[in-house]
């Protein structure tokens, strides 16, 4: 509880910017995350998605113990992977350790904001064209280590084909109807996440 209470309390605190852009923001001569892309600049404070992106949310993808050998003993740790998006073109991934399973996921949520990018969003499907960003305009690629995934365009309606856990990570994005292929070793949520986040990084490069 007392971790809960101090995130509260971290909340609650007025946000003063560390960083040019932060100030900027701030002061509302910057609005939207697509004039920072635009101008190049790079997010490195978590504060400013969450200035501009108030409704964003955060997934909890994994959280695993992680266990050293020390001069003092065994040390356990805790080691969290979280994604955020705003169901609307945005998509972040982030992971931290900590001795708290609280603290470490908190970390995490802000080391996926410092990462996000936007997700490249319309109606490539033939079966479709009906222009609006419902699903991907073009295939896109992406992979991690081993694990690759392919997105395709798919008609409005279909869904998303693809297993629970992608599923929820392509929602999250802001991808309503999509084809899948997967290869490798896809039930590693930590893999198919970064794959994930590769083909939205290689996808945002062709729109930009």
């Amino acid at each position: 509880m007392s971790h809960q209470r101090h995130a509260e309390q971290e909340q609650k605190k007025e946000w003063i910017p560390r960083t040019a852009l932060g100030q900027m923001v701030k002061d509302g001569k910057i609005t939207s995350l697509h004039e920072i892309f635009e101008n190049g600049y790079k997010i490195k404070e978590p504060e400013i998605v969450q200035a501009l992106l108030p409704n964003i949310k955060t997934m909890l993808i994994s959280i695993r113990v992680i266990q050293k050998q020390t001069d003092a003993g065994e040390l356990t740790r805790f080691r969290a992977l979280t994604a955020v998006g705003d169901l609307s073109g945005w998509f972040g991934v982030g992971h931290a350790k900590s001795l708290h399973t609280r603290v470490a996921i908190d970390k995490a949520a802000r080391n996926a904001m410092l990462s996000i990018v936007p997700v490249p969003l319309g109606c490539g499907s033939w079966e479709c064209r009906c222009g609006q960003p419902h699903s991907v305009p073009y295939v896109l690629n992406g992979k991690n280590g081993s694990v690759k995934i392919v997105i395709i365009p798919a008609p409005r309606g279909l869904g998303i084909v693809a297993a629970p856990h992608i599923k929820n990570v392509l929602s999250l994005a802001g991808i309503k109807d999509a084809w899948t292929k997967t290869f490798g070793m896809t039930s590693s949520d930590i893999s198919i996440t970064y794959a994930v986040y590769d083909a939205f990084q290689h996808g945002s490069k062709v729109i930009r």
